[in-house]
């Protein structure tokens, strides 16, 4: 009806909705990288959720450079 905003006569108010923006929650949960304990370098990268787990994680998985079953400690990501 009225293209422009300025151009709406005086006493009318032109109203803009806004359809389709959605906000988004923030993410609770960061990556970790699980370093092996066989020193060879390997290691896994896990999301883990702080606000749940608190402790430090540790899981044995396999290495393939070492060949086995290894246990893997939770450190930073660099």
């Amino acid at each position: 009806m009225f293209p422009r905003n300025d151009a709406a006569p005086p006493g009318r108010r032109v109203q803009v909705i806004i359809v389709g923006i959605t906000i988004m929650a923030k993410q609770n949960t960061v990556l970790i990288k699980l370093v092996s304990t066989a020193d060879t370098g390997f290691f896994y990268v896990k999301k883990k959720n702080p606000k749940k787990t608190t402790e430090k994680l540790e899981f044995n998985k396999y290495d393939p450079v070492a060949r086995k079953h290894v246990a893997f400690k939770e450190s930073k990501i660099k």
